[in-house]
């Protein structure tokens, strides 16, 4: 059985690691200031850059119209914005790389009868996910283009979002070509509720991206020289506060991360002499995965103003790697 699905599990698992680099290719877009550089979509002519000087020159007349560049960036030169272009181009290069992967093996195997049973559906689910993500993305950048210039942190978390669940899924897909029989085990409700936890501790860090709350409060475990400060429930409302205001949106994250961390422990304890071995090794790359994201949290606060876009992306590269350990813990305790 796996050997006859090994093209397709190949394929499910280049797609994740496709989705992994453009996940994080993405925050350095976002840190370098880069996501705004490219004010239109052009799915055909946009898969090359500008080739000469007229080209740049009108790239760049156009840059200058956007918010981020009369707010911002008003004393750039054409060489500072060719600088901030290539991320943005380069993370759009990847997402049409990616559409390629996704759709031409899809093609082929669907051709050639290769799919297997059952599994046309999903695979139709996992392309349509990739094509809302691709409308995500541009949704989010054109909310930067109007009167602000930064993008709205709602669409951020929304784009950042289905691309981590895109990503947990198409790993599924493969995991379940990979070990067609699950087992089964009560640690499933606790994999439920795990994921569900992370999947808000993922929003979260994106509200934090978004509204840049990483650059307020750089200290750890006091936020300044208090638990909670001043600042948190200063806005109108408790759902106002608890997504637009810095100071709230990065005591969420930090309190999620010590329910998250208590929470593993828990998993592993429970399961560290499981019978089933898979469910047992699991549970134990969750808390490792867990504690390494934790760490990588800490310092990620203590050095953010510093240097944010190493510590920024290597803490979202720390996010995937700890939904990936969490979808074959998740997959592996679930229920018949």
């Amino acid at each position: 059985m796996i050997k006859k699905n090994r093209p397709i599990i190949f394929w499910l698992l280049s797609g994740c690691l496709l989705i992994f680099l453009m996940v994080n290719i993405g925050g350095i877009t976002r840190l370098t200031g880069s996501g705004l550089s490219i004010t239109e979509w052009n799915l055909i002519m946009g898969t090359f850059p500008p080739m000469n000087d007229i080209e740049w020159n009108i790239a760049f007349e156009k840059y200058q119209a956007s918010p981020q560049f009369q707010k911002l960036n008003y004393h750039y030169s054409l060489e500072d914005f060719k600088s901030i272009f290539f991320w943005e181009y380069f993370h759009r290069l990847i997402g049409r790389l990616l559409g390629f992967v996704f759709i031409i093996p899809f093609i082929f195997f669907w051709v050639k009868k290769r799919i297997p049973e059952g599994y046309k559906s999903k695979l139709w689910i996992l392309l349509a996910l990739g094509a809302f993500q691709g409308f995500l993305g541009w949704f989010m950048v054109k909310s930067g283009l109007v009167d602000r210039p930064s993008v709205s942190h709602f669409r951020l978390a929304l784009h950042l979002g289905t691309a981590f669940f895109t990503y947990g899924y198409s790993l599924w897909l493969a995991l379940t070509l990979l070990y067609p029989v699950p087992a089964n085990s009560p640690a499933s409700r606790d994999a439920r509720s795990f994921i569900k936890l992370l999947g808000i501790q993922i929003i979260y860090g994106a509200f934090v991206a978004g509204l840049k709350a990483g650059f307020i409060y750089n200290t750890w475990p006091l936020m300044g020289d208090k638990f909670f400060p001043e600042a948190i429930g200063t806005m109108d409302t408790i759902l106002k506060d608890i997504t637009e205001n810095m100071a709230t949106v990065q005591f969420i994250h930090r309190i999620l991360a010590i329910l998250i961390l208590i929470f593993a422990f828990v998993i592993w304890r429970r399961n560290r002499n499981n019978p089933i071995t898979s469910i047992k090794r699991s549970s134990k790359l969750v808390l490792l995965l867990v504690v390494f994201q934790f760490i990588l949290g800490v310092f990620t606060i203590l050095n953010f103003p510093v240097d944010p876009v190493f510590w920024g992306v290597i803490h979202q590269a720390g996010a995937l790697l700890t939904l990936t350990g969490s979808v074959v813990f998740l997959y592996h305790s679930k229920e018949g």
